[in-house]
């Protein structure tokens, strides 16, 4: 064994050190300092000598964390007339530019909306509120692209054929 610890080791051998220290790591066996100072004494190493004090304390990885998961049962077909999982929700069904905008106009009207509701509690009255010039109209127009998007894809995917009689 003393002929195997005079050994040069190779990148290989030192990356495994270091997954064998991180794995210590992560089961709460190293604090990260002595994690930190271990895998730094392992990338400095040269020969197997140097390697083995580095996890010579640590016990063997265990079995269990190793063993293969078993199988995930398989799901159920979806009905075919339910939308895809990427197609679920309101706006399932737009592109991703109008989800991009609506995203962006709800964002803008969050902020409007607080803003607004900062002014009243600090004025301690009613202010006017102006947050719905920027939701009503943007909102509108983002309607109406949505719906005429949507009414033009409609049938896009789920068209039936009629049999010719």
């Amino acid at each position: 064994m003393e002929e195997r610890e005079k050994m040069r080791a190779s990148d290989a051998d030192r990356q495994e050190v270091v997954e064998r220290l991180r794995g210590a790591l992560d089961e709460g066996r190293l604090k990260m300092d002595e994690y930190l100072d271990r895998m730094g004494l392992a990338y400095d190493a040269v020969t197997y000598g140097d390697l083995v004090p580095l996890y010579g304390d640590l016990p063997e990885p265990r079995a269990v964390a190793k063993a293969e998961p078993a199988a995930p049962e398989p799901a159920p077909p979806a009905p075919a007339n339910t939308p895809a999982a990427g197609e679920r929700g309101v706006f399932g069904r737009l592109p991703a530019p109008l989800k991009v905008l609506w995203t962006i106009w709800a964002t803008a009207v969050s902020v409007n909306v607080v803003i607004w509701i900062l002014v009243c509690a600090t004025t301690g009255q009613l202010v006017y509120p102006w947050p719905v010039w920027v939701a009503g109209p943007l909102g509108a127009v983002l309607f109406g692209i949505s719906a005429g998007v949507t009414a033009s894809r409609g049938g896009r995917g789920t068209t039936k054929r009629r049999a010719i009689r």
